[in-house]
């Protein structure tokens, strides 16, 4: 599968990729920003340098199954991006004829992994930072919702008044007139409410911004209703005619000071949780059971943490914090290293669990990196 147009990264199906692993070291991840010639030759010289690492480490049967990869992703890694793409996400394996490419609007950090399994830890935290939203955009006679998708801008609904600016002289007096042109206005903003409430029960987004020049956006928050207030991420005061690419970035600014305050809230409540002995655990291996036994709600995670670590990848026996035996003592299978932190995201996807990235200095304990809160 290869992605011939921007994808926004919520459409990517990290849940299947989770699914998908094998015995050996089979599967390439890369995670390449693209936009300007300059990440172009700083991207040949960290692929060209990863490859040669990876290569050397490898005994020669898996040696040879690398490079039948790599050709075979080589082109979709330094393709000419399309218009628009700031980054480019890889999962190839030769040994199972897979190759998925994925074309970004937002920038990856680099990363080229060979491991058991798509690498997916970087692909998660950009679904963290760019999850859908919309924008209202709304002023007295004017209000477009547009759904941002990890900053691909697509409008959805756009309304529209005549609210008699003008009229003739002799005409109606001002006084009536101003009578009716704020009648006119509320009529509008009661219309555009009601299709607020539907454009946002089809769409699956996270919630909106409410933006806009003066007083209208106020009006049109005192009367929607208290499910769809729910729903408004913040209010942003901005002009009717803002470019598009300005518009994204006052929304992103919105949502990520939200998605902060979201994970500053699910660290409290892991404080809350273990203070008097509820439904929650921290540390590798209270979190790793419990990921296990799928008692797992959410998932805390700190962010840019890794812990060095093993996987069996016949019986999935993980350790952390130690090098990886020849073969498994648990059931003799074939062990290799892993971030463990990657295996626990992995694993919670597999069992259905939320994941919250953290701020280090918010976490219980940021030695332990990990921690959950409990479904039962």
């Amino acid at each position: 599968m290869i992605s011939e147009e921007l994808s926004p990264v919520t459409d990517i199906d990290i849940r299947a990729l989770a699914e998908i692993y094998d015995e050996q070291d089979v599967y390439l991840s890369v995670y390449l920003p693209v936009s300007g010639r300059e990440n172009e030759h700083l991207n040949r010289i960290f692929v060209d340098s990863r490859f040669s690492a990876i290569k050397k480490a490898l005994d020669p049967d898996l040696r040879s199954e690398f490079e039948k990869t790599f050709e075979m992703a080589e082109s979709s890694v330094f393709d000419e991006p399309i218009s628009g793409e700031k980054g480019r996400i890889i999962f190839a394996s030769s040994k199972e004829s897979f190759l998925h490419v994925y074309r970004l609007a937002v920038e990856p950090e680099q990363s080229f992994v060979l491991d058991t399994s798509p690498y997916l830890l970087p692909l998660a935290k950009l679904r963290a930072d760019y999850e859908d939203y919309g924008v209202l955009l709304v002023d007295s006679r004017e209000a477009r919702f547009t759904c941002i998708r990890s900053d691909i801008a697509e409008e959805k609904k756009h309304l529209s008044t005549d609210l008699m600016n003008k009229h003739k002289k002799g005409g109606w007096s001002q006084m009536r007139f101003n009578h009716l042109r704020k009648g006119a206005i509320k009529s509008f903003l009661s219309e555009v409410a009601d299709n607020v409430q539907g454009t946002c029960d089809q769409l699956q987004t996270r919630g909106f911004v409410l933006a806009g020049p003066g007083e209208a956006k106020q009006h049109l928050m005192e009367i929607l209703p208290q499910e769809v207030q729910q729903k408004v991420l913040g209010v942003v005061d901005v002009p009717i005619d803002i470019p598009e690419d300005e518009l994204v970035e006052a929304g992103d600014a919105v949502l990520q000071e939200n998605e902060k305050s979201k994970s500053r809230s699910a660290a409290e409540e892991l404080k809350s949780e273990i203070l008097k002995g509820g439904l929650a655990v921290y540390g590798i291996e209270d979190v790793k059971a419990s990921l296990e036994q799928a008692r797992v709600n959410t998932l805390l995670i700190i962010k840019d943490s890794s812990v060095p670590g093993w996987l069996c990848e016949r019986c999935q026996n993980l350790q952390s914090n130690s090098k990886p035996p020849k073969e498994c003592e648990r059931c003799g299978g074939p062990t290799s290293t892993v971030d463990v932190v990657e295996e626990l995201y992995e694993l919670a996807q597999r069992t259905g669990a939320n994941v919250e990235f953290v701020e280090k200095e918010d976490f219980l304990d940021s030695d332990d990196v990990v921690g959950a809160l409990l479904r039962y």
